[in-house]
């Protein structure tokens, strides 16, 4: 009798493999490509999220609590009976993301700009107060 390596993590990834590629999972809106970038540059906060084939007043955006919500609406255009469709992967609905913000920002300067499909957030850095020196006298 031989020994045979058992890999248990072999397992899963053949698992996951063959959810992703189920059909219904693909077209449940689960698929948005809500993915983004946030950095700092110049004493802002940065957030950049790609989110083609929206109109700027599709986006609704609101930050709050030290957390960024980017949320909008993908509508679905008028499908003509003529069309064959061979597949149908572009997702539509409604999406919402909501993104904890490294550090506390000044809301009412929040800027946003959407150009060529990309949605740029612009949020300047709150003044952090310097602390007071304190003296503290240890008692004998």
């Amino acid at each position: 009798m031989s020994l045979v390596k058992w890999e248990p993590f072999d397992d899963f990834d053949r698992m996951f493999r063959e959810i992703s590629s189920l059909p219904a999972l693909k077209m449940s809106g689960m698929g948005f490509d809500l993915a983004a970038d946030v950095y700092e540059d110049k004493g802002n906060v940065i957030a950049e999220m790609n989110l083609p084939g929206l109109k700027g007043d599709d986006i609704d955006i609101e930050v709050e609590d030290n957390h960024l919500r980017i949320a909008g609406k993908r509508e679905e255009s008028k499908e003509k009976k003529e069309k064959g469709h061979y597949s149908k992967e572009i997702r539509r609905g409604s999406f919402q993301r909501v993104i904890p913000l490294p550090q506390p920002v000044q809301q009412s300067k929040v800027k946003a700009e959407y150009n060529d499909g990309v949605l740029t957030i612009t949020m300047p850095k709150k003044a952090e107060k310097a602390e007071k020196k304190v003296k503290v006298k240890v008692k004998k």
